[in-house]
């Protein structure tokens, strides 16, 4: 049987051949939203919580074995510095003062005679340095006794609150005995434990914001007042202390802060997080391309930096002032031809795009 012999058409066998010419077919541009990269401040913040202490705090206590003769504070008074608050047994001791006081009159006034009576060759020089030497201890003597005079009072060594009183009139104190407590509020000291990774964006005189569940959503701002000279091997975190002002004495002394550090604001070139592809661990976005026409998109490799709500810093891959598609992504490939359907100029939601877009079209 004889086999029929088919001529092959040029077209047909130079598609067969893989030679035939590529057929020109039109892409239609798809419709996107875009919006421009711009420079704007962005400050990043650090979240951390703190524990209160007041400025300066005591606990007020006995250094002698006394008896309470006299309290002179009430629970939670406000006090200044140098008010006597406890007064113990010191009869004995003012007793002392008098006859130290008295020794001491006697040893200046006999100094000051034997001094008079050297200048007129009428007494030795040994004889007015023995007289220097008891005018001298006179003085020691009168010292020490006011000195243990002192003991037996407890005095407030600065401004601040006193706490609750845990002695009684009567009562007797030995040494450590606890009296009361003082604490100097007008400034809160907030210690905080911070991640070591932050140490380079910490400095004294950062701003914190802190607020307390106790205190509703109201924010006490200060200031970082010094930083721990090591990190602790165990959390690896680094200790910050920072101060709160407290005028209205609402912070107390022990209460959980929690606390948000503001570093300076940093330009850098944000862009709609809509705009964002992620892929794997890499980011992307698609940069629209205006010289042509129609235009086309690129798909560019971005690395990003901090965020805030709807935005995202962008450290290199993007120029300022390029456009990004931030609609109509899902549509895209590498060097789609795309149509800018609208133009995003700040926050407006998908809804205000779409009606824009429509207004857009109906005035031309």
């Amino acid at each position: 049987m004889r086999m029929k012999a088919f001529a092959l058409t040029p077209l047909l066998g130079s598609l067969l051949l893989g030679t035939a010419p590529a057929l020109s077919v039109a892409a239609t541009p798809v419709p996107v939203f875009v919006k421009a990269a711009v420079v704007e401040p962005l400050e990043e913040t650090i979240e951390a919580l703190g524990t209160l202490r007041a400025n300066e705090a005591v606990t007020l206590s006995a250094t002698v074995t006394e008896t309470i003769t006299a309290i002179h504070f009430d629970d939670g008074e406000r006090v200044e510095s140098g008010k006597v608050l406890v007064e113990m047994t010191s009869e004995e001791e003012h007793a002392l003062l008098e006859e130290a006081r008295s020794t001491l009159r006697e040893a200046q006034r006999q100094y000051q005679r034997i001094k008079g009576l050297v200048k007129t060759n009428l007494a030795s020089e040994s004889l007015l340095d023995e007289r220097r030497a008891a005018y001298e201890t006179a003085q020691a003597k009168l010292q020490a006794t006011q000195s243990r005079l002192q003991d037996r009072l407890i005095i407030a060594p600065f401004d601040g609150v006193v706490g609750l009183r845990q002695i009684s009139v009567g009562a007797l104190v030995t040494p450590g005995d606890r009296i009361t407590t003082l604490d100097d509020d007008n400034v809160m000291k907030l210690d905080m434990s911070v991640p070591a990774v932050f140490i380079n964006s910490l400095r004294p005189g950062m701003t914190v914001v802190a607020n307390a569940r106790e205190l509703g959503d109201k924010d006490f701002e200060g200031e970082i007042a010094s930083l721990d000279s090591r990190v602790d091997p165990v959390t690896r975190a680094l200790s910050v202390r920072a101060l709160l002002p407290n005028p209205e004495r609402q912070l107390k002394p022990g209460m959980l802060m929690t606390v948000t550090l503001k570093k300076p604001p940093v330009n850098y070139i944000m862009i709609p997080e809509e705009a964002l592809i992620q892929e794997g661990f890499n980011q992307f976005a698609f940069v629209v391309d205006t010289s042509k026409e129609p235009a086309t998109v690129s798909k560019r490799q971005l690395s990003t930096g901090p965020r805030r709500p709807g935005v995202v810093s962008v450290i290199t891959g993007i120029e300022a002032g390029e456009l990004v598609v931030t609609h109509g992504i899902m549509r895209l490939n590498q060097g789609s031809a795309v149509s800018i359907t609208a133009t995003q100029q700040g926050e407006e939601s998908l809804s205000e795009l779409l009606k824009q877009s429509s207004t857009d079209r109906g005035a031309h």
